[in-house]
């Protein structure tokens, strides 16, 4: 590496650093009202509510499989919003592994 290329690195790693924090920001966002069953929210929808812990659940079948266990423990445990925070296949076909945070108005 020549001296001019060594200058220019450390300033190409804050330049690219600074742009994917940036991208991490989100303006907030006021979650949708309250209904009789629980909701899927955004990250940006999470400010100002009450966290009620995290759920998983392990599903045959298809990501949408996933998403319906997890809606059914939100409503076991009384949360009015959750936010899926992954959904992944296992090493096994067909199943899936979702993991979730639930919220409290």
């Amino acid at each position: 590496m020549d001296a001019q290329m060594k200058r220019w690195v450390p300033v190409a790693v804050a330049v690219i650093l600074t742009v994917g924090c940036s991208a991490l920001r989100v303006t907030p966002k006021p979650p949708p009202p309250v209904a009789d069953y629980p909701q899927e929210i955004q990250r940006s929808q999470t400010s100002g509510l009450q966290r009620l812990g995290s759920v998983s659940a392990i599903v045959r079948g298809s990501p949408m499989n996933g998403e319906a266990a997890i809606k059914a423990k939100a409503a076991r445990a009384g949360a009015d919003y959750y936010l899926i925070i992954m959904n992944d296949d296992t090493t096994l076909p067909g199943q899936w592994y979702i993991q979730a945070i639930l919220y409290r108005r």
